[in-house]
């Protein structure tokens, strides 16, 4: 199977379960081996009480694209631990894009950077650390 291909399975894989965040309008935009792009459209009920996305709804955004960057190799990986820094407010209507960069994969552990976009602003910088577990996502055929 071609890396692209088990990307994209992977990613099928995994988000065809994942309610959390489809429940916050958050889709794929694309998959490869260790990245993936993700947006969400922030609505009225994404905002917190300063009239503005709720920083925890930000974060999910950049950690299900984390998610699917670093499962995007048929193996079952978690978060270990991982981090946001928020740089910009975000209003209603807004369509952000989340971009999962792998920085390293070495043995069981990775590390990914994503920034979270609105249009040309950068409004977060998340890190997150992986680990991975026992298991795949979906069978592979030999050869």
């Amino acid at each position: 199977m071609k890396p692209q291909d088990r990307a994209e399975t992977s990613a099928a894989a995994m988000l065809a379960d994942d309610t959390a965040s489809r429940a916050l309008g958050i889709t794929l935009e694309h998959v490869a081996p260790g990245f993936a792009a993700m947006t969400m459209r922030v609505e009225d009920w994404h905002l917190n009480g300063h009239g503005i996305c709720h920083g925890g709804v930000i974060f999910t955004l950049a950690d299900t694209a984390f998610a699917v960057a670093c499962n995007s190799y048929n193996r079952r990986v978690v978060a270990q631990h991982n981090m946001i820094t928020y740089i910009a407010p975000v209003e209603s209507g807004a369509t952000l894009r989340a971009e999962a960069v792998e920085v390293s994969r070495t043995g069981r552990s990775g590390l990914y950077d994503v920034g979270v976009w609105d249009g040309q602003t950068k409004v977060a910088e998340f890190r997150g650390a992986s680990r991975e577990l026992d298991g795949r996502h979906f069978r592979e055929g030999e050869g």
